[in-house]
Formats: structure tokens, sequence, C-alpha cells
């Protein structure tokens, strides 16, 4: 069972939440990047969340014509042949979709999952992004109240963002500024829209400060600790028990983090956290390695004819995929995860 099912998804969530660890969520763009990643969760012994963001999705679809829906629905057929040889479990996602790319991405994908749920099969992903953080409050609870409704229907669990996180991810971007902190009040309002589970499982994208791309630590400011205030605040809200933890929170913007802050979001319910910019180099610097180590094989240098086997793409991509792969055990080490695959 490689590709989770929806109810073996729903376990790793529960299993993450019980055991403070949370799965790494690893942007793929490639069926390179994707044996990266599942072989990444194989040698740590991880089942895990591969995702694909508009931007990966447009990428995938061939820059003749970069269409969303084509490319990530061709990765995700991928996925379901190849992670049969894996030892892992692994979930399906879609990353970052804002308003304005909706219907062009995740709608399209929501009828494709319907369409197989009503055959009698399964979704065709796991779950889906909705990034609303551009939006106001109440536009981005409209909007994902009736994502939540489609994506329940077809066995989906929905991931929101209800306030924003720094940086730029994709071409929404938002400054480093006071408001990446999601308050109570903020939560509170989600789980009126939202729920808590009766209406269609979702994940909660919190801001504590995080920043998307690259940046040192000590350069932005983290607060983890926020999070138990957000589950507290809602769980009083609710007449839920002291210790309850309402949400099930994702970590977005981790590079950079350090440990401590990492094993704080764990502890106050984290089960989800996106690497991206972190994989990304980790794929690209044994090729850059490469090709200066070999830049008369590659290039056809004053007339030359090269070498064939530099410049022939296994030759690096090879390397590449193994410190890919690398990077993503690491994660799993950061996260807990290690060893708790779904036996």
């Amino acid at each position: 069972m490689p590709i989770a099912t929806p109810e073996v998804y729903n376990e790793m969530l529960d299993r993450a939440k019980a055991g403070k660890f949370a799965y790494p969520a690893i942007n793929v763009t490639s069926t390179q990047t994707l044996h990266a990643a599942l072989r990444g969760f194989a040698e740590a012994e991880s089942d895990g969340i591969v995702q694909i963001s508009t931007g990966g999705a447009e990428f995938l679809g061939g820059q003749y014509s970069k269409e969303m829906v084509l490319g990530s629905v061709a990765l995700a057929e991928f996925a379901h042949i190849v992670a049969e040889k894996y030892p892992v479990t692994v979930a399906l996602h879609t990353d970052h979709c804002p308003k304005d790319k909706l219907d062009g991405y995740v709608r399209p994908l929501l009828a494709v999952s319907e369409e197989r749920v009503k055959a009698g099969g399964n979704p065709l992903f796991q779950s889906h992004m909705w990034d609303g953080s551009a939006e106001t409050l109440a536009d981005n609870l409209s909007i994902a109240q009736e994502l939540l409704a489609r994506a329940a229907a077809a066995k989906i669990i929905l991931e929101v963002e209800i306030t924003p996180t720094g940086g730029e991810e994709d071409g929404v971007s938002h400054e480093i500024n006071d408001n990446l902190y999601t308050t109570v009040e903020d939560a509170i309002r989600t789980v009126e829209a939202l729920g808590l589970g009766e209406k269609g499982r979702y994940l909660l994208a919190a801001s504590f400060g995080n920043v998307h791309g690259v940046y040192k630590p000590g350069n932005v400011v983290l607060r983890p600790e926020l999070l138990k205030e957000l589950n507290e605040g809602v769980a009083a809200k609710y007449g839920q028990p002291a210790g309850s933890k309402p949400f099930n929170f994702v970590f977005h913007g981790g590079s950079g983090s350090t440990a401590e802050e990492i094993a704080t979001a764990l502890e106050n319910g984290v089960v989800k956290m996106n690497l991206d910019t972190d994989t990304q180099y980790a794929f690209t610097r044994p090729v850059a390695d490469h090709m200066f180590r070999n830049y008369d094989g590659v290039l056809k240098v004053d007339g030359e004819v090269g070498s064939k086997k530099t410049y022939d793409p296994r030759t690096w991509g090879k390397l590449a995929e193994a410190s890919m792969a690398k990077r993503v055990t690491e994660a799993c080490g950061n996260l807990r995860s290690t060893g708790t695959k779904i036996k």
C-alpha cells in the first residue's frame, strides 16, 4: 500500500500527532525528484508526503503548454506505479494554490478524484492545499468551506493557510512583519467556519513567524510556542479537556529553523513540515560540482568533442538523486519520523 488510502492517511496523521512527530512534505518537480523523495523516506524507514506546487505542476506540464492539471495528474499516476517498489507509505498532496489558480488547479483535480471515488476507487491525491492567505480571513474561510465540502466528499483532506507566511512561494509573497502571527481569534473563526472535523478533516497552516525561502538562523523570529496558545484557546472555547490539541498543524517556511524550534512545534501539534528550498539545493549542489570538475567533458571546449560519459544526464542525475534522498532522510530524523513507518 505505498500510496496511502484515505483511511491510511488519516491513520498516518493520527500516529504523528500522538507520537509528537511530523512527516516531511517534499516538493517534487520531476520523476527524478520524486524518486529521490521516495528513496529518502525508504532509507529512513519513514512514511511521508510528496507534494506538487502550482509552479511545479506547470513545470511538469512541459514548457510548451505549462498545463498544471496535466502535469500533476501525470506525476501522481506515475507515483502510484513506482511507489510500489518502496517499502514505505506516502501521501500525495498539492501545495500552495492561491485564489486566482483554484479554477486551473485544485478544483479540476478535485473533479478528477470525485470521478474516481464515484467509480468505487480512491482519490488520486490524498490532500490539497488552499492558500487564502492573501485574502481577508472572511473570504479565505468562505472559499475554504466550499473546498472542504468537496474534499470531504472525495475522501480528501484539505490544508488551509489562514494567515500569511512571509517570503515568496510560486508568485505569492508577503512582507516579513508582525502580521506573520496567527491569533487565537483567527483560530476560533476558523473553527466556526470549518468545524473540528465533523465537516471534513483539514490541516491548518498557522503562522508563527514562518518565512518561505532562504534565510539564516536568527534572521526570522519564529514563535512555535504560539501553536500551544491556539490549541488552548480553541479547546477552552469548545469545552475540550486541558491539554487537548484540536488542530493538525503544518509548518511552512522551515528552512533554517533550529532544532529547538522544530522540537517545540512538534510538541504543539505539527504533523507535517514542508521542505523545498533545502531539497532543491541538495539536488543541485552535486550537479554544480560535477559540471565544474568536468567542464571540459560536459562542454566541447576548443573544438574538442567532450565526453559523453560526463554530459550524459544519468551521470550527474544519479548524484543529484542520492544527495536529495540524503537530505530527505535527514529531515525524517529532525522531525522524529525515522523508523515510524506503518508495518
